[in-house]
Parts: structure tokens; sequence; C-alpha cells
């Protein structure tokens, strides 16, 4: 059978195959072994509030599971604008929310929507490896620009300005970031848009990981930049992280309203519309009570942040930047990998550095982590990432572990 080349670009997710690995391990465990803890997969675990819950079982009961419009239920787009002016004093047009079978989805209309075949996107190099696979199957090519410790591991505007060509189409960004949980600083943001903006440009900001912000520096939405360049901006978003929804698959857009019916023409052809019992539990998501239950799950977050990233940095797996957002610690794990005898990454060897070193923490942990083979081509195997999607007993017991090992 004949794949085509479009399929055969995309390239393996390679957290999923450790989590397989991981999940094979713990079944041929002994009974004496102790249990895998799972620091590997970004997922809260923290399951949808009670009242979301409760909305979604009412809707099931009364029937309201007929198809919606593409663009979303209207009373699920008022609610988001409403949320947009209460966490963060912006006034977003409800028209300009496009509603989508989870973040992916959306990206995935944006992407079919903005870029052609042969453009070029720019993105930081680590970065979420799925979202450079969504300008891949629109015939991009997304373009990965080394970003370190210096630049909080995102781009700056000096590196944009300095790679953009005449292929280039925009920037694709992520603040916060998955995998490192850092944000851009806002004139740092700003600079870019306003470049992208005078090349006539776009500008795509990945903001699910928006609502788990822990400082106030950071915590800014793109939409909300100076001058109307947020107005220019595309904003990703989701129910899946700050909301604890991820299995629901809804996530939503922010576009100019030049591309709202364009979005729309798409997600007709291509989704129909977003799930709409998930869509009738989600407006749940903004009730009073629901809202504080989500606000003291990100100090759960931040609390969990605190304690493990300066105990990683105490047994020698260096965090180099501070997350101020998501539930990542990126750390630099060479010097474990030199001390274990484990070979580096190479080119030609990808299986060696923090891919192995995952391997061992797997056997003489039985702690499943991620290494940064997924993430990037600027020195992946240098790094590790570790989701604090956890309890704090179960992050506690990762360090004893650690420790031990060490």
């Amino acid at each position: 059978m004949r794949i085509t080349q479009r399929a055969q670009r995309v390239e393996p997710f390679y957290v999923m195959e450790l989590a397989k690995a991981a999940a094979d391990m713990a079944a041929q465990a002994g009974p004496d072994q102790r249990p895998m803890i799972y620091l590997n997969i970004g997922e809260p675990d923290f399951t949808a509030p009670i009242l979301v819950q409760e909305a979604a079982n009412r809707a099931i009961r009364d029937g309201r599971s007929q198809y919606t419009q593409a663009t979303g239920l209207p009373a699920l787009r008022r609610a988001i604008s409403g949320w947009y002016a209460s966490r963060f004093g912006l006034d977003i047009d409800p028209q300009r929310i496009v509603v989508t079978a989870g973040a992916s989805a959306a990206l995935q209309l944006a992407c079919l929507a903005l870029v052609e075949a042969g453009d070029e996107v720019l993105m930081p190099d680590p970065s979420y490896p799925c979202n450079r696979q969504f300008v891949q199957a629109a015939e991009g090519r997304a373009v990965l620009l080394p970003s370190g410790p210096a630049e909080r591991f995102q781009l700056s505007a000096a590196q944009v300005e300095q790679a953009w060509g005449p292929a280039t189409r925009g920037v694709l960004l992520a603040s916060p970031s998955n995998p490192t949980g850092t944000s851009i600083a806002r004139q740092e943001l700003e600079k870019i848009a306003r470049f992208v903006r005078e090349r006539g440009g776009v500008t795509l900001v990945d903001e699910i990981y928006l609502g788990l912000s822990f400082d106030d520096a950071y915590g800014h939405s793109a939409l909300g930049l100076p001058d109307g360049l947020g107005d220019d901006v595309i904003s990703i978003n989701s129910f899946s992280k700050y909301f604890n929804m991820t299995g629901w698959r809804l996530g939503w857009l922010v576009l100019p309203p030049a591309l709202v019916p364009v979005a729309e023409r798409l997600a007709q052809n291509l989704f129909i519309c977003a799930s709409t019992i998930a869509q009738h539990a989600a407006l749940a998501c903004f009730d009073p009570e629901s809202l504080k239950e989500y606000e003291r799950r990100r100090a759960a977050f931040k609390a969990r942040r605190d304690y493990f990233i300066p105990e990683l940095n105490r047994l020698g797996l260096t965090v180099p930047v501070m997350p101020d957002g998501a539930f990542y610690a990126w750390a630099d794990v060479s010097a474990l990998c030199e001390r274990w005898g484990l070979p580096p990454a190479t080119a030609d060897r990808p299986e060696g550095g923090s891919w192995a070193l995952a391997f061992e923490l797997m056997q003489r942990c039985q702690l499943a982590t991620t290494p940064g083979r997924d993430f990037g081509q600027a020195d992946p195997g240098r790094y590790l990432r570790f989701s604090t999607a956890n309890s704090m007993d179960q992050l506690r017991e990762a360090i004893a572990r650690l420790e031990s090992a060490l």
C-alpha cells in the first residue's frame, strides 16, 4: 500500500513510546516491586469539577446532543469572552471566538487557513512536537531556532529578524511553553509581533497553559498587545489544562474578524462541530464556584513547582530557568548521564543521553519521565522533562527515589 509523503514526514511522538514502555514495565513488575510513578505525561491529575460533570449529565438527560454551529454554542463563546474580561481585562468580541475539537483542531484550522505549500514557520527549539507537525500537515515547513536558557527557551525578536526569509510566513509560539513552562516576556513578544506585522506575516500563539501562570510579569495574553497588535494575533487555547477537561476534547481560537468565516468554512467540512455535550458542560467552567476551584488547583500546581524544582536542583538535575507556568520541569541531566556512563546522544545515535537516562530511571527508580528527543534538535539529549501534574505525595516519593539512586 502506498503511503503519502505527507504521512511519512510525521515523526513518532516519542513521549507515547516511553509511556508504552513504562506501562509494559509496570505490568511485568513482581508483587514486591514498587509501583511506577508517572511524571511523563502532561495531564492534570485533577478532573473536571462537579458542576461541569453535572452540566454534562443534564445535557445528556435533556437530549441536548444535536450538532451546534461550527463556531460553537453562542453562549459558550460569550462565556469565554467574559473570562478574558474578568481574568485579563480584555474586551474580546465573542464573534472572534471559534470553539474547536481541542487545541489540536484549533491549530489544524489555523495552519490550513494560513500556511501554503512551501511556507516556513519559525518556532523555538525546544517546543511541543505536535505543533510543528500541524505546520507540516499543511505542506509548510517548521523552522526550529535554538533557544536556550538565555532566551528562557523562547524565541527572541533578534532571532526572528535574523531568520526571516522570502519563504517565511510567520511564527508559532507557546507561552507558557511545553516542555519548559516558561513564557515570553511581554516586551519581547511585542517586538516579535510588531516585526511580523511589518513583514505581512502571521503570529500564532499557543496559550493553552495561560490559565496556569504563576507570575504576574508573564501571565498575560498576546491578545492584549498594544497598538492593535493583539487584534492581529491568532490565539490557540484549550479546556484541557487549566479547566482540567483533557479527554473532553474542547478548545478554541481567537481570530482576527476576517479569518472567522474562513475557519468556520474549514470546520464545517472537517469537524462539523466540537462535541455538543462537552460544550454544554464547559459552560459550567465559568460558574463562580468552578472558577474558585480552578484557582485553588492553580495554587496547588504552584506549590508543587515550588517544592519539586528546588529539590531537582539540589540533586544536580538542574532546571536552568524557573518555570512561570504550566506543570513541567525542563532539567539539564547531562551531568547525571556522564556519571552513570551513558553514551551521549548524537544525530546518528539519538538513543543516548536523556533517552537512555529515561530507561535507566524506569529500571532503577520505577520513575517514568520524558526525554528531550521529542522537543527539538538542539542538543535534545541534554534535557529531561518532568511533569509535576501529580500529587505532592507522588512528587516527594519521586525525589526520595532519585536521591536513593544517586
